[in-house]
């Protein structure tokens, strides 16, 4: 099974090599710090899973994710997160991931996750699990339409570059486009979510997962 870890804390990838490499049967074949390094990667390496964190800035975890079950199907995503908060989970498994693990689970629990997926099956971390069961027992579901859903993925970056303080033309060196591109699409952004200032826009960022602000 080759690994790619996707995570932008360089001791959290490392943390996650050493156990991953006791196996013999698992081969960490790449390691990326951010979602748009990881898309690169996967392109290149063509591993069978991929380890993604959701909190990183640039191109966070769940867009990451879209894209890669856009581009390359044949990698199976097993998102990572801090927390088990629910919104995080239908996120992830609604942009195409195949797992869900938090970050404080054990190192048996992550091999047992990736060689579920590796196989085929889905795989919910059993503390995700029952919170999302708890949840969903008391009436507390998430909303029927996701208002990102109103957003193409493009947007969905340039909102999170906006939400981590980044400037009109410090985006557009970022994605390789111009300012005023990157403009037009926050103008689209406010107006397809109702929404009039970049503080409103920070909030929604932060409210959907598209960042933490780590």
């Amino acid at each position: 099974m080759n690994v790619l870890l996707v995570d932008d804390h360089q001791m959290m990838r490392d943390g996650l090599r050493a156990v991953l490499e006791r196996e013999a049967d698992i081969k960490v074949v790449g390691e990326a710090s951010d979602g748009r390094a990881a898309l690169e990667l996967c392109a290149t390496l063509r591993p069978d899973v991929v380890v993604m964190d959701i909190g990183m800035p640039g191109l966070n975890g769940i867009e990451a994710t879209r894209l890669m079950a856009q581009r390359h199907a044949g990698a199976r995503v097993v998102g990572l997160s801090m927390n088990n908060d629910r919104r995080y989970v239908h996120a992830m498994f609604e942009a195409g991931a195949w797992g869900f693990l938090v970050k404080s689970c054990a190192s048996d629990e992550l091999i047992r996750a990736l060689r579920a997926v590796a196989s085929g099956e889905k795989y919910v971390s059993p503390a995700v699990a029952s919170s999302v069961l708890e949840s969903f027992l008391h009436g507390s579901r998430p909303p029927a339409e996701d208002p990102r859903d109103a957003l193409s993925p493009r947007e969905c970056e340039v909102l999170q570059l906006i939400a981590e303080g980044l400037t009109s033309k410090e985006v557009a060196v970022r994605l390789d486009v111009a300012a005023s591109t990157v403009e037009t699409h926050r103008k689209q952004i406010m107006a397809k979510l109702g929404l009039h200032s970049v503080a409103e826009l920070t909030k929604f960022a932060v409210r959907s997962g598209l960042t933490t602000l780590e």
